[in-house]
């Protein structure tokens, strides 16, 4: 028996990384799972995005947990195509119990050398994109009056990136829309919380522009960025995936029936650091 038998869950940026991993872990405990992803590359991101490929892995390893999964590539830029997503979802699984909006892009640049493609696209699938999924699955968690949403946010939701004001500001945009929407949806029984995960191990974090923002120089390698990692936490260095899901099952779960309009930092105590660890483990 797991905590989330006959659940039906929803998890968005799901082929890949944090998405994938909260995915596995929520069909552990039982749940059904709607897997969503882009599945295309976005111009002004310089690492790869999710293949349809990786989609379709993500599911073949997310059903052979046992339960149920289903695979769409939809792009969070549009309406209609996750209006077709939770057409489709409700046609086949009746419900939709929780939905974690867990899509995102991290790109690099002062704020006066950021394109207009990349301020647009960042804001766009960041915030906007989270706002159309909480759109989109409204009527549903409405009619039904019962459901729980756990939006990924970021520790720079509530703290400052020098060099990512796009991404500072769409995070921080999607903990006021959080906050918003945990008091739109009280009245049909319906959560929404939100994770503030720190620096973690995944696609997006793991490409030679990144290294050189952590190193601290150009042409910095993976060592050193893991090395420049351990200053970034009170304990620890890069945060694996599935230490960010055990988070996700738990506000997605009747265990957190109390909970709602809560920014739950998953940071390795990252934000009670004054600045840089002195003294890394």
């Amino acid at each position: 028996m797991g905590t989330l038998d006959g659940k039906v869950a929803l998890v968005t940026g799901g082929a890949r990384g944090q998405g994938l991993s909260h995915a596995h872990a929520l069909a552990k405990e039982g749940a059904d799972v709607v897997l969503i992803d882009i599945c295309d590359q976005i111009a002004s991101v310089q690492y790869g995005l999710a293949t349809e490929e990786d989609l379709t892995l993500a599911a073949k390893s997310v059903g052979a947990l046992g339960t149920q999964v289903a695979e769409h590539r939809a792009d969070t830029r549009s309406s209609a195509s996750l209006d077709t997503v939770i057409s489709e979802t409700v046609d086949t699984f009746g419900h939709i119990d929780i939905v974690v909006i867990n899509h995102g892009i991290w790109t690099r640049g002062a704020l006066w050398d950021l394109t207009e493609d990349e301020w647009l696209d960042t804001i766009d699938v960041n915030l906007n994109g989270v706002w159309r999924t909480l759109k989109a699955v409204a009527p549903q968690l409405i009619k039904q009056r019962s459901g729980s949403v756990v939006i990924t946010s970021s520790v720079n939701g509530v703290e400052a990136q020098a060099g990512a004001a796009h991404y500072t500001a769409a995070k921080h945009g999607a903990l006021g829309l959080m906050k918003s929407a945990a008091l739109e949806f009280a009245p049909y029984n319906v959560r929404v919380n939100a994770i503030l995960p720190g620096f973690v191990d995944t696609a997006m974090t793991n490409w030679q522009g990144c290294y050189d923002m952590t190193g601290g120089k150009p042409g910095s390698t993976r060592a050193d960025h893991e090395i420049a990692a351990r200053h970034w936490h009170a304990f620890g260095g890069l945060i694996e995936p599935d230490e960010i899901s055990g988070a996700v099952v738990f506000l997605a779960s009747d265990a957190a029936r109390r909970i709602t309009g809560v920014e739950l930092p998953v940071d390795s105590g990252h934000l009670v650091l004054s600045t840089f660890n002195p003294n890394p483990a």
